[in-house]
C-alpha cells in the first residue's frame, strides 16, 4: 500500500524538463555507483560521473570503469524498452541483452550473453570455503526459461513482489560466471518499469541495498545448505520478499520527497508531453535549453555519432515532428525544436 499512494501522487506531481533531467541522471549515477559498490567498485559518484559523463580515467581502475559503463549501458536500455512498450514483459532474450551489456564495458553492440557451460561455486573472499553451490550448468537453460515464462504469466501477482521473486531466482540460477549480481538487480528495475512503477525513472533500489549491505546479503542467502539442490531449490523466501518490498517503498517514498520539492517551486507537469519522447530526444532537449537553433555536429557531439549516422537520425526526427529545418544548407544544415516541444526547452507550457 505504501508503493501504491506513492505511485499515485508522484504520477500527478509536476515535472518539467530540468527537473526531469537532474533527477533521473542523479538517479541513474547513484544506481551506477551503488550497484557496482555491492560488487567492490571503489570509484566514488563523483568519479562515475566523470567516468560516464566527461571520459575521466583513473588508472588502476579500468575494471571499475568498465563495470560503471556496461551498468550505464544497461540502464540506459531499460528505459527504451519501457518507453516503446514493444514488450509488456519479461523475456529470456532481454535478460541475456541485459547481463551482455554489464559486461562490455559500454559497447552497445552485443549479442545475447550465452549461459555458463560449467559449474562455479560462490567463495567467502577471505576463507575460500563455498558459500553457495549453483545448479548444474546443465540444468540452467531450462531453469531461466520456467523463470521467463513464471514471469510472463504471473501480471495478476504484484509487481514488486514479482520483481523480487525474479531478483532471487536469477541470482539463485546463477546462470553466468560473473555479472549475476549486477544483471539480477537490473531485471528488477526492467519489470517494475514494464509493470508501470518506473516512478518517472527517479528511483535507485541498488541505494536501499548499499546502505546495509549485511542485510541485503542476510535476506538472500536463504536455506539450510549451500546447495542449490538442498538449500535453494525449495527455499522459503518470506524474509528476502519482505525485505524487497520495503527497499521498493522506501525507495519510492525518497521520490516522491524529491517531487514535493519540485512542486514546491511552481513547476508545471510536462511529463505527458515528454512521454512521447524517446531517450536520445529527452537527451537532445537538453542543447535546445542553451541553443534556439543547433547544429547536426551539435547532435553528433552529444550522442558521439559519426557524420553519417547523425545525418541519419535528424532526418528522422524531422519527418516524426520533433524537429524542423531552420537552414538547409547541406553543409551548415541548422535545426529547432517542432513548435509543440518549445516549451520543454525554454520551461514554460505550450498549448498546441
Amino acid at each position: 500500500m505504501r508503493i501504491e499512494v506513492v505511485k499515485e501522487r508522484v504520477t500527478h506531481l509536476p515535472l518539467t524538463p530540468n527537473v526531469l533531467a537532474s533527477l533521473r541522471e542523479t538517479a541513474r549515477l547513484y544506481t551506477t555507483h551503488y550497484s557496482t559498490m555491492i560488487e567492490g567498485n571503489v570509484l566514488s559518484p563523483s568519479q562515475v560521473e566523470r567516468v560516464l559523463k566527461h571520459d575521466g580515467h583513473f588508472p588502476g581502475r579500468e575494471r571499475d570503469e568498465h563495470e560503471v559503463k556496461g551498468y550505464y549501458a544497461a540502464l540506459t536500455q531499460i528505459e527504451e524498452w519501457a518507453l516503446t512498450r514493444k514488450h509488456t514483459t519479461v523475456t529470456e532474450t532481454m535478460m541475456q541483452i541485459l547481463h551482455a551489456l554489464v559486461m562490455a564495458g559500454g559497447r552497445t553492440k552485443i549479442k545475447p550473453s550465452m549461459y555458463r557451460d560449467s559449474q562455479n561455486v560462490i567463495r567467502d573472499g577471505r576463507t575460500q570455503a563455498i558459500i553457495y553451490m549453483p545448479p548444474e550448468a546443465t540444468d540452467v537453460p531450462s531453469l531461466m526459461k520456467a523463470m521467463a515464462t513464471w514471469i510472463s504469466k504471473n501480471s495478476d501477482v504484484p509487481c514488486s513482489i514479482v520483481a523480487g521473486i525474479a531478483h532471487y531466482q536469477f541470482a539463485t540460477i546463477h546462470p553466468y560466471y560473473d555479472g549475476n549480481g549486477r544483471t539480477a538487480r537490473l531485471l528488477t528495475t526492467l519489470i517494475l518499469h514494464l509493470g508501470g512503477y518506473d516512478l518517472k525513472g527517479l528511483y535507485s533500489l541498488e541505494e536501499y541495498y548499499a546502505r546495509n549491505l549485511d542485510a541485503y546479503y542476510n535476506a538472500i542467502s536463504i536455506g539450510p545448505s549451500h546447495n542449490y539442490y538442498i538449500g535453494r531449490a525449495e527455499a522459503d523466501i518470506t524474509k528476502w520478499i519482505e525485505y524487497f518490498v520495503d527497499g521498493v517503498a522506501v525507495s519510492c517514498e525518497n521520490v516522491l520527497k524529491r517531487m514535493v520539492e519540485a512542486e514546491a517551486e511552481g513547476s508545471p507537469d510536462q511529463s505527458a508531453l515528454l512521454r512521447k519522447l524517446d531517450p536520445r530526444q529527452r537527451k537532445a532537449i537538453e542543447l535546445f535549453q542553451k541553443f534556439e537553433v543547433v547544429t547536426s555536429s551539435q547532435i553528433g557531439e552529444l550522442f558521439e555519432f559519426k557524420p553519417r549516422t547523425r545525418a541519419q537520425i535528424c532526418a528522422a526526427w524531422v519527418e516524426s515532428g520533433f524537429l524542423e529545418i531552420v537552414d538547409a544548407s547541406n553543409k551548415g544544415r541548422k535545426y529547432r525544436l517542432c513548435q509543440r516541444y518549445e516549451a520543454l526547452a525554454i520551461g514554460r507550457q505550450k498549448v498546441d
